[in-house]
């Protein structure tokens, strides 16, 4: 079991990780790579210790974000 400090850690390690791959995959500035992931509706499941993504690879938790990013997509 995992206490508190080290949840917020492994979501700290990984939002890191997300931030850096939207700036390299979607050519975003520092800003709009934490926009986009602190208005996602992703952000709130990581946040949910219940839903277990904190414990997941950075990867796997950005195919879910980027998930949400390209159904959001208009044309």
């Amino acid at each position: 079991m995992t206490t508190q400090t080290e949840q917020e850690f492994m979501i700290d390690c990984i939002m890191s990780d997300l931030t850096a791959y939207l700036m390299h995959d979607y050519d975003m500035t520092l800003e709009k790579a934490l926009s986009t992931i602190y208005n996602s509706e992703y952000y709130d499941r990581l946040n949910n210790t219940d839903s277990g993504l904190y414990c997941e690879s950075s990867p796997y938790n950005y195919h879910y974000l980027q998930h949400e990013i390209e159904s959001n997509r208009t044309a």
